[in-house]
């Protein structure tokens, strides 16, 4: 039996360069499936990682009750104190409790070659928050000074928007900053412009703060603070790890995304299956008189079906390849910028992963199963008599 499936699989392979045109359509049909399915969840993957990788485990973020981002969330001048003295906030090397008030706004920036601006977050911050992200460093320039209308920008904005560059000056809502530092964390803070958090609050009218983020003094500490804090009656807030918090703020994204890649896929892929069907019946009729002597001569029905499906597999498995080796080297660590939770610029890599090229050949060899087992089976009920009389 195997000798048989052997022989006749490699007979149709032999002859593949003689029905080299139909088999290129398998063979590029499915390259463009699994590229456009392998690239539009590249896309999520990268998104999602820039997102979760600038949240930790060990530090909490605090947000007004019911607020779902930083954005809408307000936690007062009066209010911040109290948050950063609950049970459980680790101190620093100052003896102060290793914590940043901040606040989220959002301004506008200009890519090159548009005409409108693009919404870009400014975050004001407290000393503490680079000590609270211990990823974050400067690669040009300096830090901001306290008291100062300085910035830092996240290498993602410096090559994404114009202007955002080291010693140039940036207008944002009336006002007029001297970017004096670019820094790289590798996540989602490098799609963001960094200032002092009073300047921020006194150039954008903001009297209080979008949030507060608290070093854990130890691993158990996450729940001793939000008891802590739900039961003083002089706060109302919510408290997650940032863990969580950038999690949940991928997970809408991630969504639409999985139903788009899901979609165009089915579409690509029910194409592909009927040229892998109308490529694989052309195979047959062209080799009938050879599957026909075949079956003359003792070769049995189940060898011929699988040595056709097989042969339809390969076909699939090379597309497949070609399609996943496409989108790696045209997609993979490409950066683009998209709207995030805040509605504003997250720039961000396309992640082409070993675990999307898997699922893009299994999409491939699912394709060629299906569209191969019609013409096997056809071949293998053929009558050799009516075969013989059809060559």
């Amino acid at each position: 039996m195997l000798k048989q499936i052997l022989s006749i699989t490699l007979l149709g392979i032999r002859s593949i360069p003689e029905r080299l045109g139909p088999s290129l359509v398998i063979v590029v049909g499915l390259a463009g499936v699994v590229a456009v399915f392998t690239a539009l969840l590249a896309m999520a993957a990268g998104f999602q990682s820039t997102l979760e990788s600038a949240g930790r485990p060990d530090v909490a973020l605090v947000l007004r009750g019911g607020s779902q981002a930083e954005l809408n969330s307000g936690i007062s001048r009066e209010q911040a104190p109290i948050i950063k003295q609950a049970p459980g906030v680790a101190q620093g090397a100052d003896g102060l409790p290793l914590a940043s008030a901040e606040v989220v706004v959002i301004a506008e920036l200009m890519k090159p070659g548009e005409k409108t601006g693009s919404n870009i977050t400014v975050r004001g911050v407290e000393p503490a928050a680079f000590a609270l992200r211990p990823q974050l460093r400067i690669v040009e320039g300096r830090s901001f000074t306290q008291g100062l209308r300085e910035l830092i920008v996240g290498q993602g904005v410096a090559g994404q928007f114009e202007g955002a560059r080291l010693g140039a000056t940036l207008r944002m809502r009336g006002s007029d900053w001297t970017v004096v530092g670019v820094f790289a964390s590798g996540d989602a803070y490098e799609s963001e412009l960094w200032a002092d958090v009073d300047v921020a609050q006194s150039t954008f009218n903001r009297q209080g703060y979008s949030a507060v983020r608290l070093q854990f003094a130890s691993a158990g500490d996450l729940q001793s603070i939000r008891d802590a804090l739900s039961a003083d009656p002089r706060v109302n807030v919510d408290v997650e790890t940032e863990e969580q918090y950038f999690s949940g703020q991928t997970e809408q994204f991630r969504k639409t995304i999985g139903i788009l890649a899901v979609f165009v896929t089915t579409i690509m892929g029910l194409g592909a299956v009927f040229a892998a069907l109308n490529t694989m019946y052309a195979a047959v009729g062209a080799r009938s008189r050879e599957i026909a002597t075949l079956r003359a001569i003792g070769f049995r029905g189940l060898p011929v079906v699988v040595s056709i499906m097989l042969e339809s597999l390969i076909l699939a498995l090379i597309g497949g390849l070609l399609g996943a080796l496409a989108a790696y080297v045209l997609f993979n660590n490409m950066v683009v910028s998209t709207l995030g939770a805040n509605f504003t610029q997250v720039v961000f890599r396309f992640a082409v992963t070993p675990a999307l090229v898997v699922d893009g050949l299994i999409i491939a060899v699912a394709i060629g199963m299906v569209g191969g087992f019609l013409p096997a089976l056809r071949a293998a009920r053929l009558p050799v008599t009516t075969a013989l009389r059809a060559a």
